[in-house]
């Protein structure tokens, strides 16, 4: 486990997973869907939740998507999906949670941003009745802040504020701090009008890595509401995975953000749970939190001109991600095994034995046999055209073995 100390924060029930204080951090993402298309919204809430996600955020920004959510959640409550859905409003929020009381009472938690529920509005009237009504039925809220609709008029002011200082600073700096302001004033005022702070988690996000840093830093430094840490509009495919893992992990590293996720761009008619994925990747990376086996693939070089391994590699891969819905019902423990596919005989074996079990396959030139080790010993040798198969066998034996034995010793004691 890493050796950094995990920032203390207030603990938040969301619709029973636990946000925040020592309780480990969350995974959450977001459906694209038209809200008021119910089915096609389910769906996707199912998909997100198979790959696990913990917490499941859609939009509620029209009457026919308040509407909508009540049949949502009963009918995902029905299929037996019990992650927690929380209501993404922005402008009209106020309107549809007053509106719409079923909604409401069906979401888990609302999400407010502070910086456009209140336009054209001196009061934070608004911002109120949206309180009222978590407070009302009980909902914790995010307020999210998000520079591409901070709050015109505390920005506008800062500014103002900062320009008349004898030692002003850049323009970029008063940004990062009016985003910390903004959430900051937002939950203090939130408490004041009656919401616990065990109801309240903060964002403030942004899409460059360094101004998230320096935000959340500075936030963290000043609070201790529970984190949401997300880089906004990341992008598309590696730049905005890299984008993410970079920004979240240096925070993540101090010890800073209670959940997360990694909003990507995806193709169309990509897969939307591939940011599911990635947060769980990087909360592994880091030692923080296991979600599946992971395998440990060489990037290959001359020796390995085949792509036998590579094809292998990625069908052990995606082979244990779909056999954790089951495994992880049946196994404890099974999400922290380590996996090995290499592709010649240079760092095959040596890597192999550091796995719990690991193939080391020959390189284009090399004999054609393939040494299995099992627990850093060699257990067996396969050959021919069927390794694949044989492999994946050998995978489940040691599966069942290592970790169902476990669970029967805990269920005998």
């Amino acid at each position: 486990m890493p050796a950094f100390a995990r920032r203390k924060s207030v603990a938040v029930n969301v619709g029973g997973v636990k946000v925040g204080g020592s309780n480990p951090i969350v995974v959450q993402s977001m459906t694209n869907t038209d809200t008021a298309d119910s089915a096609s919204t389910v769906n996707q809430v199912m998909q997100l939740a198979r790959a696990g996600s913990e917490l499941v955020r859609v939009t509620v920004n029209t009457e026919e998507a308040a509407k909508a959510v009540p049949t949502i959640v009963k009918t995902l409550r029905d299929f037996g999906v019990t992650v927690p859905i929380i209501g993404d409003f922005h402008y009209n929020g106020h309107i549809l949670l007053k509106k719409y009381p079923e909604c409401a009472r069906a979401l888990d938690k609302y999400r407010i941003n502070p910086g456009n529920v209140n336009i054209g509005k001196k009061q934070d009237d608004n911002f109120k009745i949206m309180i009222e009504a978590a407070i009302e039925y009980d909902r914790p809220v995010r307020i999210g802040v998000n520079w591409g609709s901070l709050d015109a008029s505390l920005l506008t002011q800062m500014m103002d504020d900062n320009a008349k200082s004898p030692e002003p600073l850049d323009a970029m700096e008063v940004t990062r701090r009016a985003i910390v302001e903004s959430a900051l004033r937002s939950a203090e005022n939130a408490e004041r009008y009656g919401l616990g702070r065990d109801k309240i988690i903060l964002s403030a996000k942004v899409s460059n890595v360094q101004d998230l840093v320096s935000v959340y830093e500075m936030m963290a430094a000043r609070c201790d509401y529970a984190l949401h840490l997300g880089l906004t509009e990341a992008g598309v495919g590696s730049k905005g995975i890299v984008a993410t893992s970079a920004a979240l992990a240096v925070l993540l590293q101090q010890g800073i953000g209670d959940t997360i996720r990694a909003s990507l761009t995806p193709l169309p008619n990509g897969d939307r749970s591939e940011e599911v994925i990635v947060s769980q990747q990087i909360l592994q990376a880091l030692n923080l939190r296991s979600f599946t086996p992971q395998v440990a693939a060489c990037p290959g070089c001359g020796r390995t001109t085949s792509t036998f391994f590579q094809d292998m590699a990625d069908q052990i891969q995606t082979y244990l991600r779909e056999q954790m819905a089951v495994w992880r019902e049946k196994y404890t423990g099974v999400e922290e095994m380590k996996v090995a596919v290499m592709g010649c005989v240079v760092n095959g074996p040596g890597e192999s034995k550091h796995a719990n079990i690991g193939i080391s396959l020959p390189g284009t030139f090399e004999t054609p046999v393939a040494p299995v080790y099992i627990d850093g010993k060699l257990s067996t040798t396969l050959r021919g055209d069927h390794i694949v198969e044989e492999f994946r066998e050998i995978l489940n034996n040691y599966v069942a073995q290592r970790y169902g034995s476990h669970v029967l010793a805990e269920t005998v004691v």
